[in-house]
C-alpha cells in the first residue's frame, strides 16, 4: 500500500501536459480530477524541453483552472536519455546491490554513470541454481531530470517521484486490469513522438524498449500530402472534421494514416521480435495499446495484423470511480489513452520506491 499520501500525476508529453489526481477509497481509486493543456509544437524535442516557459504556464493553468491545491507530483520520463535493462548478477541484498550497482552499471550503459541517476529493482533469482539474480536496471540522465524538476518546481510544485512512463503505464495497467498468472502481455504507449513498448511477464517487466515514432508523425504526413495546416491536419488524424472537410478527400486520410500506422508498426514488431530471440517463452497472449496516438484507428488494426494477437485499448479508468456528475462519461472516453501515463503517476505516492 502507498506510504505517503497520492501524488499528484503530471504527464508532460511533448504534445501536451496532462495531470490526473486520485483519491484511495474503500473500493480501490477514486477521480478527483483530469485535464490536459496543448503544447505549442516544438516545446519538446527528443525529450529535451525546449520552451519551458510554455511548459511552467501549460501546467499553472491546469492547476488554476482545477484549483488544485497540492504540491507534491510524480513526473514520468521516456525516450532516449533513459535506459532500462534486464540484468544478471550475484544474489545480493538490495542494500549491497545500492552500493556496487554503480560500479556494475558502468558496462551496461553508453552514458558516463557520473552523468546519470540509476535506480534497481532486484527482479527475483534465477531457479538455476547459480546463485544469481535478475535485476532491473534503470539509468536516466541527470540534465534531464533536472530540466524537467525545474519546469515543475517553476510552475510551483514540489517532485516527489521521478517515475518512467513504461512503468506508469504497468503500475495503471495492474490497478485496472485483471492479470492471468503466467501470461506475457505487451502495453504500448503511442504518445505523440515517443512509443514505449513494455513486455510483461507473469507480472514482471522482462523488455522495454522506447522508439522514437509517434502521433506527429501522422499529423506531419497529413499536412505534407494533403497541403493543410498542423490543426487541420490533428482533426483529421483522428477522424474529426475541420471546417473545410469537404475539400479533402477521406480515403487519402486513410492512405496517409495506413502508410505510416505500417512505419510505426513495423517499428513495433521489429522490437517484439528482438525480444522473441532472446526469451525462452516469448508467447504473447494480448496487446494494451495506449496513448494520444491509440485513437488512430489504422494503427490499431495494423498492429493486430503484424503482431498476430489480439490488441486491446487500454482503458485507465476501468476500475476507477469516475463520478458522472463531475466527469462527462463521453469525454472521459475519448481521451481515456492518452491519460494512462498520468493516471499511472497518480498512483504513486511521496516515500514511494
Amino acid at each position: 500500500m502507498a506510504k505517503g499520501k497520492l501524488a499528484l500525476g503530471l504527464d508532460i508529453g511533448s504534445s501536451s501536459v496532462k495531470l490526473a489526481r486520485l483519491k484511495q477509497t474503500k473500493r480501490g481509486y477514486a477521480l478527483l480530477n483530469f485535464a490536459s493543456a496543448p503544447l505549442p509544437p516544438e516545446a519538446i524535442v527528443d525529450g529535451a524541453l525546449m520552451n519551458s516557459a510554455a511548459i511552467v504556464s501549460a501546467i499553472q493553468d491546469l492547476l488554476a483552472q482545477n484549483k488544485i491545491k497540492a504540491k507534491e507530483v510524480a513526473i514520468g520520463v521516456s525516450g532516449h536519455s533513459v535506459i532500462i535493462k534486464k540484468i544478471t548478477l550475484p544474489k545480493m541484498t538490495q542494500d549491497e546491490l545500492d552500493e556496487s550497482i554503480q560500479w556494475e552499471a558502468e558496462q551496461y550503459i553508453p552514458f558516463d554513470v557520473k552523468d546519470v541517476n540509476i535506480d534497481t529493482q532486484i527482479l527475483g533469482e534465477k531457479g538455476d541454481g547459480t546463485g544469481q539474480m535478475d535485476v532491473l536496471l534503470v539509468a536516466a540522465k541527470k540534465d534531464m531530470i533536472n530540466d524537467y524538476v525545474s519546469v515543475v518546481t517553476e510552475a510551483g510544485l514540489q517532485p516527489a517521484v521521478v517515475d518512467v512512463d513504461a512503468f506508469a503505464v504497468q503500475n495503471m495497467f495492474e490497478a485496472n486490469y485483471e492479470q492471468v498468472p503466467g501470461e506475457t502481455v505487451v502495453l504500448i504507449n503511442a504518445g505523440a513522438s515517443v512509443v514505449n513498448i513494455n513486455v510483461v511477464a507473469g507480472g514482471t517487466s522482462t523488455f522495454t524498449r522506447d522508439i522514437t515514432v509517434g502521433g506527429n508523425q501522422f499529423t506531419e504526413e497529413i499536412q505534407k500530402q494533403l497541403n493543410v495546416s498542423y490543426d487541420e491536419a490533428e482533426a483529421l488524424k483522428v477522424g474529426g472534421h475541420g471546417g473545410d472537410a469537404d475539400a479533402v478527400v477521406p480515403q487519402e486520410v486513410e492512405r496517409v494514416l495506413q502508410g505510416v500506422a505500417e512505419q510505426m508498426a513495423g517499428e513495433i514488431q521489429r522490437s517484439l521480435d528482438f525480444y522473441a530471440a532472446t526469451a525462452a517463452d516469448s508467447h504473447i497472449a494480448k496487446v494494451y495499446l495506449s496513448g494520444g496516438a491509440a485513437r488512430v484507428p489504422a494503427l490499431f488494426k495494423v498492429i493486430e495484423q503484424r503482431v498476430g494477437v489480439p490488441v486491446e485499448i487500454l482503458n485507465p479508468f476501468k476500475a476507477i470511480e469516475v463520478d458522472n456528475r463531475k466527469f462527462d462519461p463521453q469525454h472521459i472516453l475519448e481521451i481515456a489513452p492518452a491519460a494512462a501515463v498520468a493516471v499511472g503517476l497518480a498512483l504513486r505516492s511521496s516515500g514511494d520506491k
